[in-house]
C-alpha cells in the first residue's frame, strides 16, 4: 500500500461509504423480485463487483490505520469472509454439485494465488526493477504453512479408509477443522508477535520513509470504514446468491465442467486482493505482495474449510475434499516450483513467467478437461 494508494484512500473516502450503502440498497431491491431474470442478474453482477472493491477499499483504510503488518491480515480476512459467504450461499441452494463446490473454490483460489497473483507481482516487478528482494524466512514460513494445510485438506482425504472416496468421516472432519484453525492462530501469532521482522519489507525496498501515511486516517474514519466494510460484505454475499443461476447458465451454455463454478467464484473474490498485491510489487515492496498473496491462501484454507465443515455437519450435507489426480499434479507442481522460486530471496521476470504458465495450463485444463 504505497503513497498513491494512501492518496486514493483520502480522496475517495466519502464516495466509498456511499457506494457501500448503494450496493446494500441494490441487494434489498433485487431480493424483492419474486423471480430472477437476466436483467436483474446483470445489475446484481455489476454491483457485486462494486461491493467487492468497496469492501477491500475499506479494509485498506483500516490497514493504513493499524499498520502494514496487521493490514495485510485484515485484507486476507476480508477476502476469506467474502469467499465463505459465497460458498455457503451457493451450497445452500445447489444440488448434487454442492459436495465439491467448497473444494473446487478453495483449490482454485490456492492456484490463482500461488501462480496468478505471485506471477503478476514477479512479472510486473521484474519489468520495472529487473530483480527484487524479499525476506526468505518470511516467504518460507508462509509457504510451509500453505503446503501443510493444502495437503491435509486436498490430498489426505484420498488415502483415508474410514470412508469411501475423497471424503473424511465426521470425526476426521472435526479434527481437520480444529487443526486448521489452531495452525492458523499459531501462524498469526508468529507473524504479528514473535517474528514480525520476517514479514517486513527488506531494507533495499523503496518507499519505506512514509510512516506518516499510516496515521493520516482518524479513529472515527477507521470505525466508519469498519461499518461500511460489514455492509459491503453483506451485499457481496447476497448479490452472489442472486447471480448464481446466471453463473450456472453460463457454465452450461459453453459446455464447461461444473467444477468451473468454483473457479469463477475464486476469480471474483481474488480480483481486489490481486490489485493490492500488484500495487505493492510495482512500488518495489515485494514482501508485502507475498504477505498479501500467500496470507490469503492460508486464510482461504484454514478458515473457509472449517466453516464449510461446520455447515455441512449442521445441514447434514456430504462434502468431498480430495482432489482428482490431475489437480493433485497441478498442486504438486505449484509447490515444487514455489519452493524454488521463494527460496532464494530474489525474484526475476522469468520466475513469474513460469508460474503464469502453470496457471494458464490449469485454466485450460479446467475448461477443456
Amino acid at each position: 500500500m504505497g503513497v498513491s494508494t494512501a492518496q486514493f484512500l483520502r480522496k475517495g473516502f466519502e464516495p466509498q461509504h456511499v457506494l457501500a450503502t448503494l450496493c446494500f440498497l441494490v441487494l434489498l431491491v433485487t431480493q424483492s423480485f419474486a423471480e430472477t431474470n437476466y436483467w436483474i442478474s446483470t445489475i446484481a453482477s455489476i454491483f457485486l463487483g462494486i461491493a467487492v472493491m468497496s469492501s477491500v477499499h475499506h479494509a485498506e483504510v483500516i490497514a493504513h490505520k493499524i499498520g502494514e503488518g496487521l493490514g495485510t491480515l485484515v485484507l486476507a480476512l476480508c477476502v476469506t469472509i467474502i469467499e465463505v459467504g459465497l460458498i455457503i450461499s451457493l451450497m445452500a441452494q445447489a444440488g448434487s454439485d454442492a459436495a465439491v463446490l467448497a473444494r473446487d473454490t478453495v483449490f482454485a483460489a490456492v492456484m490463482i494465488i500461488t501462480n496468478g497473483m505471485v506471477a503478476l507481482c514477479l512479472i510486473l516487478g521484474g519489468l520495472k526493477y529487473r530483480e527484487q528482494e524479499f525476506q526468505v524466512q518470511g516467504s518460507k514460513s508462509l509457504f510451509v504453512v500453505l503446503i501443510t494445510l493444502a495437503t491435509l485438506v486436498f490430498i489426505l482425504p484420498n488415502y483415508t479408509i474410514t470412508t469411501a472416496g475423497p471424503t473424511y468421516s465426521t470425526a476426521q472432519m472435526v479434527f481437520i477443522a480444529v487443526i486448521c484453525v489452531l495452525l492458523y492462530m499459531l501462524f498469526i501469532f508468529f507473524q504479528t508477535h514473535t517474528h514480525k521482522g520476517y514479514f517486513e519489507p527488506t531494507a533495499d525496498e523503496s518507499g519505506l520513509d512514509r510512516p506518516q501515511e499510516i496515521h493520516e486516517i482518524s479513529v472515527t474514519d477507521a470505525w466508519l470504514s469498519f461499518i461500511s466494510l460489514c455492509v459491503s460484505l453483506v451485499a457481496v454475499i447476497g448479490l452472489a446468491k442472486i447471480i448464481s443461476p446466471l453463473i450456472e447458465q453460463g457454465i452450461n451454455s459453453i459446455g464447461a465442467p461444473k467444477s468451473t463454478v468454483g473457479l469463477l467464484i475464486a476469480v471474483i473474490v481474488l480480483l481486489p486482493e490481486t490489485w493490492a498485491a500488484i500495487s505493492a510489487a510495482r512500488a518495489n515492496r515485494l514482501q508485502t505482495s507475498l504477505n498479501l498473496a500467500l496470507g490469503s491462501g492460508i486464510a482461504s484454507i484454514a478458515l473457509t474449510i472449517p466453516v464449510v465443515i461446520a455447515f455441512s455437519l449442521y445441514a447434514g450435507r456430504e462434502i468431498s475434499l480430495g482432489l482428482d489426480p490431475k489437480n493433485m499434479v497441478f498442486l504438486a507442481m505449484t509447490f515444487l516450483v514455489g519452493i524454488l522460486t521463494l527460496g532464494t530471496g530474489k525474484s526475476t521476470l522469468l520466475q513469474g513467467a513460469v508460474h503464469a504458465v502453470i496457471l494458464l495450463t490449469y485454466f485450460a485444463m479446467s475448461f477443456i478437461p
